[in-house]
């Protein structure tokens, strides 16, 4: 199953909501991956620009779209960020498939530009 980073930055009435009575924010996320069929990996609370990182796995990208539309649809955050991950095996395959395709492309340059004026 392929897997996804979530970041995610709580609303400031959310982390009210939660200074002032502490809840078990991975349960609520496990929750709902699960009801998509899904598993999650990791939860973790994170210092920096986000306050909560996850991964999650499932089953393809219109699964982890519908789940990151729940939680941004819940108001709890401000903003947040969905990332598809692969793993070495995939990274090397696309990077055989990289080789096979480079020498079809070419980057832009001064030159190219100038050729089609």
């Amino acid at each position: 199953m392929p897997h996804y980073m979530y970041q995610g930055r709580y609303s400031a009435e959310a982390l009210s909501a939660m200074i002032a009575k502490p809840q078990d924010r991975e349960a609520s996320a496990r929750k709902l991956i699960e009801a998509a069929s899904g598993k999650l990996v990791c939860f973790y609370f994170a210092f920096g620009s986000e306050d909560v990182v996850a991964i999650f796995e499932a089953r393809d990208d219109a699964v982890m779209a519908a789940v990151a539309f729940t939680v941004g649809a819940s108001g709890g955050f401000t903003g947040g960020s969905t990332t598809k991950l692969m793993t070495s095996r995939e990274a090397m395959e696309a990077m055989m498939a990289a080789k096979k395709l480079a020498a079809s492309y070419r980057p832009p340059s001064p030159l190219a530009y100038e050729a089609q004026v």
